[in-house]
């Protein structure tokens, strides 16, 4: 990346032409009768008697330049010691297709550009990414290569992991043993789901929680989805509510079981702000040094510059040089 160490030498600029126009009013001009005493033709030397001011209009302008310290720099980022380890866990059951979060766009594009988001916000945390639907596995192990991480994570779709049915028991599963293969000082599993535990097999999703609280995994879940409306005709007369898909209490009490929140995200200005405050929550813990390398690019103007002022002051001297 190419930058400037003194960037305010270039507002000498504009005084380059007026500096020029000064020297020209200061030249001393011979007066003569009439411009027939004054012998007209072309010549080489009369065709090239703009040389000197143009050698010495960019010569200035290159000095100027060589003031402003050009310079090439190149940062580099050492990580001396890791952050943390996070993994999202995402619903691809089809009811993420459901577009009811005050936009045009489906749950599942909300939450994975959300999530996509929060991986780009986190470049010294380890972050990998779990699906669950009728089954539950990991779709990228836990890695600091985070674009091939946005890359598989942007191509999450709906149904991957099987469509009919929300193993919410067995992703948490899959997260905590996958953390559990780890040494790291805080393991963090954020699940986003719009439904409930649907899968008869064990574990349940509190078994599993608790299994994973103990091996030290901090679980956040997100219910995606609108709260339940009034049922129409004469059911929301009489205070009826169409059914909400997202088991609250329970995502409540498997992220309470582990010391972390449950977050309701109604719309999609929610989602962005849950992931916000997840992020402040759990700040990470890598220590970076960061390293500036500068390439001073000064020179590659100064010589130029020095040279054209030089072969200006040469040709006025000599081969060009007017008379008084």
């Amino acid at each position: 990346m190419l930058s400037l160490q003194h960037p305010w030498f270039l507002l000498a600029l504009p005084l380059v032409p007026l500096a020029l126009w000064w020297a020209r009013q200061g030249r001393a001009r011979v007066q003569v009768a009439s411009l027939g005493e004054v012998e007209v033709g072309r010549s080489a030397r009369g065709m090239l008697a703009w040389l000197p001011v143009a050698l010495r209009a960019a010569g200035l302008i290159l000095l100027i330049g060589a003031l402003a310290r050009p310079q090439r720099t190149r940062q580099e980022s050492v990580v001396e010691s890791d952050g943390l380890d996070i993994l999202i866990a995402i619903d691809t059951s089809q009811t993420m297709e459901a577009r009811d979060l005050s936009t045009q766009r489906t749950r599942m594009d909300l939450a994975r550009e959300t999530s996509m988001a929060f991986v780009e916000g986190r470049p010294y945390d380890r972050i990998g990414l779990v699906v669950f639907g009728e089954e539950a596995f990991t779709q990228v192990p836990l890695t600091m290569d985070h674009q091939a991480l946005l890359q598989i994570l942007g191509q999450v779709q709906i149904g991957l992991a099987g469509g009919q049915a929300t193993a919410i028991g067995h992703a948490i599963a899959v997260s905590g043993r996958h953390l559990a293969d780890l040494d790291a000082e805080s393991k963090v599993l954020v699940l986003v789901t719009d439904g409930k535990n649907t899968v008869r097999t064990p574990p349940e999703p509190l078994i599993a929680a608790n299994a994973a609280a103990a091996l030290g995994v901090r679980i956040y879940t997100i219910g995606v989805g609108a709260p339940s409306k009034r049922a129409p005709g004469i059911i929301g007369m009489m205070g009826g509510r169409t059914p909400d898909g997202i088991d609250e209490p329970m995502l409540r009490r498997v992220a309470q079981s582990s010391g972390g929140r449950f977050y309701r995200a109604a719309r999609a200005e929610d989602l962005t702000e849950i992931f916000a405050e997840i992020d402040k929550l759990e700040t990470t813990t890598a220590e970076v040094t960061q390293f500036v390398h500068r390439k001073e690019l000064a020179h590659w103007l100064l010589v130029p510059a020095l040279v054209l002022l030089a072969l200006e002051l040469l040709l006025s001297s000599t081969w060009l040089r007017r008379l008084p």
